[in-house]
């Protein structure tokens, strides 16, 4: 068939036209196909039903003739629309020469596949290239999906991409890049960026996500984990979201890894701190196993590699039936012979079970390279809302780490601090109590903690303006509540540790 590789999938545009790409951007940009111009036209709720792979408002939304219009048709909602309506708003015989448009029937033409568009985070306009009917929440919504399909951008992508730390670096790494969103990312800050990918149709659909992006190039290689890597080869930033769904087999190269159980996020981690430089950082998402008689926050600590410091967050947890359900219906599975449905759960299951898995969790793991003797990995739950992005936020928590490393008790006492600008102070208690029951610091950016602390710990916290150094501030309250001075000294560095840990308090340097 026409448009159709062996595979079954369309025929992408071709990679090696820049100039198609270029005028390509200035016409979408030309006719506000962007994320702003999207939500003026359809509106929030049909906008957000976009999301729901529900396309019925859009289409009813779209139903004029405005360039706008025609566009949304064409590659959000993959309609076939009259070529002398598409000739109105895109060099059509280019397109159709170079791929990016086919010949529909009659005097029609169709997109060959999804351009999404997508806000940078300084508001630049991008657009995020896919495979038809598989950007996350498209218009084709999620069916069947075959082995080499490559997705667009769902909330696994966006999340990697907010929590990245985003400092200038010369060399970046997009392992596993998919559709090539977090090389896109990247290019705004690295110098170099190398994107690797095993299925070649996805090095062929990032090159066209970076060149209808305006973004530079970005070094393609093909091959599995850090294999095409050259000997010898590192980096400052290495970012992932793999495949990393634990599945019996690897039916789907988008997302199951193919190795047994979570082995493909631990050889991940495992591997990343070699090919990082000193003060590099390597960010991940990743699933991990919950199994009966072992600790998981033991099972994750144990993956992070020598001379790595190590914060591993647990966003969720399910049980194998729900884990399961989510992704058999994420491949469609569901919507088939209910026999081959039962037959695919219960496979899931038996590997399970084998396994003694009792649930799966799903977080993010950073790495940052270290010079240090004696490494920091933090492991915790944290399945409250957050404010993304949070690249500068864990940034900073690997800063905290730098300098509690180098002050002891000591030199604590002898700093000075500054109360973190988004913290407030509560006050929990029984209405007309004279004291309150316990005083609560609590983060309304980044990761939004909160942590009880006495009355010592709310007095030192609400004086820290980067004024009096930590130990004049502990005199100043012993003197005000009769308390030894020399006690209250010995006994509050803990305290102002961990306030500090969790970024309630900075070092005012």
């Amino acid at each position: 068939m026409e448009g159709v590789t062996d595979s079954g999938l369309a025929t992408l545009p071709a990679s090696d036209r820049p100039d198609v790409a270029a005028r390509l951007r200035t016409a979408l940009l030309g006719s506000s196909f962007t994320a702003d111009g999207l939500l003026d036209l359809l509106g929030a709720p049909a906008y957000a039903a976009l999301a729901r792979s529900e396309t019925v408002p859009a289409l009813r939304a779209t139903r004029g003739d405005t360039p706008l219009e025609t566009l949304v048709r064409l590659f959000l909602l993959q309609q076939p629309v009259p070529h002398a309506r598409v000739a109105g708003v895109l060099p059509v015989d280019d397109l159709l020469d170079s791929g990016w448009l086919t010949r529909a029937g009659g005097d029609e033409v169709a997109a060959t596949v999804d351009v999404r568009p997508y806000g940078g985070p300084d508001g630049e306009d991008w657009f995020i290239v896919s495979d038809l009917g598989c950007a996350v929440g498209g218009a084709g919504g999620i069916g069947r999906r075959h082995e080499e399909v490559v997705l667009g951008v769902g909330g696994a992508s966006t999340t990697l991409a907010g929590i990245t730390v985003r400092t200038p670096v010369a060399a970046a790494l997009d392992l596993g890049t998919g559709s090539g969103i977090q090389a896109l990312h990247a290019a705004q800050h690295a110098t170099r960026v190398t994107a690797i990918d095993v299925n070649p149709r996805a090095l062929h659909i990032t090159a066209l996500t970076l060149a209808l992006s305006g973004a530079p190039a970005a070094d393609l290689r093909e091959g599995s984990l850090f294999e095409p890597v050259k000997e010898g080869e590192t980096f400052d930033l290495i970012v992932s979201n793999p495949p990393f769904v634990i599945s019996p087999g690897a039916r789907l190269t988008y997302r199951d890894g193919g190795m047994s159980g979570d082995d493909l996020c631990r050889s991940l981690v495992q591997q990343a701190g070699e090919r990082l430089n000193e003060g590099g950082f390597a960010q991940f998402l990743a699933n991990w196993q919950h199994v009966a008689g072992e600790d998981w926050q033991d099972r994750v600590r144990s993956w992070v590699p020598r001379g790595c410091d190590a914060w591993i967050v647990q966003r969720e947890v399910q049980d194998v039936n729900q884990y399961a359900e989510l992704w058999l219906r994420d491949s469609g599975d569901h919507r088939e012979d209910p026999a081959e449905y039962q037959a695919r759960y219960d496979a899931w299951l038996d590997e399970f079970e084998a396994r003694k898995v009792k649930g799966v969790g799903f977080g993010w793991i950073t790495l940052r390279k270290t010079g240090a003797a004696v490494p920091s990995v933090t492991v915790e739950e944290w399945p409250h809302p957050i404010e993304q992005p949070l690249g500068e936020t864990i940034r900073a928590h690997f800063d905290r780490l730098d300098y509690l490393r180098d002050h002891d008790d000591a030199d604590l006492l002898e700093s000075h601090f500054r109360l973190a600008v988004e913290v407030v102070q509560e006050q929990v208690g029984l209405p007309g109590a004279e004291d309150p029951e316990h005083v609560v610091l609590r983060q309304h950016r980044g990761m939004r903690r909160a942590t009880k602390v006495d009355t010592v710990g709310a007095g030192f916290a609400g004086v820290c303006d980067g004024t009096l150094s930590a130990g004049r501030i502990l005199d100043a309250i012993a003197q005000l509540t009769g308390e030894d001075p020399v006690l209250l000294r010995d006994r509050t560095p803990a305290q102002i540790r961990l306030l500090v840990e969790q970024g309630f308090l900075e070092p005012a340097v």
